[in-house]
């Protein structure tokens, strides 16, 4: 700052992050597997905390049919917030042009000290990136 430059910030908040994660991602495309979890608790995970869920809605005294639950981590849970880091993790790397990025929950702070006009491109690389990534995981 003293020399001049200014540090550009952008804050993310991921739109119902923690419901829009889909299973099959996170189990099948071996996310959990790239951390060394062992087949066996994958599959525990699997089983007990992830499919087989159903939910139905109540307005007033009515309630809607069961629907089977194909997406989301429970919230309220211990495990939740892990798979949900584990589901996000790697959009650090992934966004490494040059500017840094805090992940906290849901939240994704992108920023970068800008000095010259370069710099400013270097931020805006990793925002494509970062919006690319959400495209690809499905998040928003």
């Amino acid at each position: 700052m003293e020399q001049g430059g200014q540090v550009d910030v952008v804050y993310t908040d991921l739109e119902k992050a923690f419901d829009k994660i889909q299973h099959k991602r996170l189990i099948g495309l071996r996310k959990l597997h790239s951390y060394g979890l062992h087949k066996e608790i994958i599959e525990w995970l699997d089983e007990a905390f992830l499919t087989n869920r159903k939910q139905r809605e109540r307005i007033q005294q009515t309630f809607s049919n069961w629907a089977t639950v194909i997406s989301g981590i429970p919230q309220g849970s211990v495990l939740g917030p892990i798979l949900f880091i584990i589901y996000i993790n790697d959009l650090v790397e992934y966004c490494y042009s040059g500017s840094k990025i805090f992940l906290f929950a849901n939240d994704a702070k992108i920023f970068s000290y800008i000095n010259k006009e370069e710099n400013s491109k270097v931020i805006q690389q990793d925002l494509d990136k970062f919006k690319e990534w959400m495209d690809t995981w499905l998040l928003s």
